[in-house]
């Protein structure tokens, strides 16, 4: 539908939107109207891993001018609370985030945003770049979360997108191997491409039965597990796979409910924790891509026009290819 331009207030800017990729959640939101406690009541735009060039400044935006090519981290705190003065403002409960019920998100031609969240790219880092930034910072808060340091042994169960970015990082974070597990074949080809180090394809064996196979590929139980499917025979493999002594980082969000194997992880004291979304890491991931230390550009498999968003979005719902990417600027359609 058409909307009017937005104006950008005090210390927003006016973004013309280039590339915005297609998450599971804004699938999840389009099918089934609710993700957990947050449910759709009113239309909603999706879109939330985007990037775009600032067309126009509100008053007191002085880092940012027209012309600028940004990459937008779309959870912007309305408040100065606790969360925020400790660093964590992922955690703060009335964050604004693009494309989670109330709030709008950015798949549309013109977008307002805070200018302090959008973050300056350098010349040779490009708009999809940009916009893979979003999830690429799923898996650096995941990999700071689990501890992942020189020489670490990590399983990354799960090799959709965020599976991937978890293995791009922990590589880059010093991990000496990094072993995923999935149920495609294509998707661990993919899984190896972005620098695993071996995979393991799951049929119909049990959870003990995948932590021992990934036990034998890797020589030992892996320290570090981060589990990033949200299913609950995964998250059981997760405690069993892992050392005793390690970590679990439980990154894919399931059913509320699961039955896991609580008091193995316990009497192991393996340490089980969670993530929400991120925080702090769009300048570590810009750093990491303008050193072209790691190349994220595999990622991206299939490219829409915006006028063309529900081909896209019914690509991303088959499972077809990894990163699904929309181009909303109609003059330029590059990466």
């Amino acid at each position: 539908e058409n909307r009017p331009i937005p104006e950008p207030g005090p210390n927003e800017v006016l973004l013309r939107m280039h590339s915005v990729g297609i998450c599971g959640s804004d699938v999840h939101y389009w099918q089934h109207g609710r993700i957990g406690d947050f449910v759709v009541k009113d239309p909603m735009v999706l879109g939330h891993e985007a990037s775009g060039t600032v067309v126009k400044v509100g008053p007191g935006v002085t880092h940012l001018k027209p012309g600028d090519r940004v990459a937008i981290e779309p959870g912007v705190p309305r408040e100065v609370d606790e969360f925020c003065k400790t660093g964590r403002y992922n955690l703060s409960p009335t964050i604004f985030f693009c494309a989670t019920p109330p709030d709008d998100g950015n798949l549309c031609h013109y977008y307002k945003h805070s200018a302090s969240y959008c973050y300056k790219l350098p010349d040779n880092v490009t708009f999809e770049e940009g916009a893979l930034i979003e999830p690429l910072s799923v898996g650096i808060h995941a990999c700071k979360r689990a501890g992942v340091t020189l020489g670490s042994k990590v399983f990354v169960s799960g090799s959709g997108p965020i599976g991937l970015v978890n293995v791009i990082v922990a590589k880059m974070m010093g991990a000496a191997a990094v072993v995923v597990t999935d149920l495609s074949a294509t998707r661990l080809q993919k899984a190896k491409e972005v620098g695993a180090d071996f995979t393991v394809q799951v049929k119909n064996e049990t959870p003990k039965e995948v932590a021992s196979k990934v036990e034998s590929v890797l020589g030992c139980m892996p320290e570090i597990t981060v589990e990033c499917t949200g299913v609950q025979t995964c998250i059981q493999t997760g405690i069993y796979a892992t050392r005793s002594g390690g970590t679990l980082v439980l990154v894919g969000l399931g059913p509320e409910m699961v039955t896991v194997p609580i008091v193995n992880a316990a009497v192991r004291e393996v340490d089980i924790r969670g993530i929400f979304r991120y925080c702090n890491t769009w300048p570590v991931a810009i750093a990491l891509l303008a050193s072209k230390r790691i190349n994220i550009k595999p990622l991206v498999t299939h490219r829409f026009p915006l006028e063309r968003a529900l081909e896209a979005f019914e690509t991303t719902k088959r499972g077809e290819g990894v990163k699904v990417m929309l181009k909303c600027d109609p003059t330029d359609q590059g990466p």
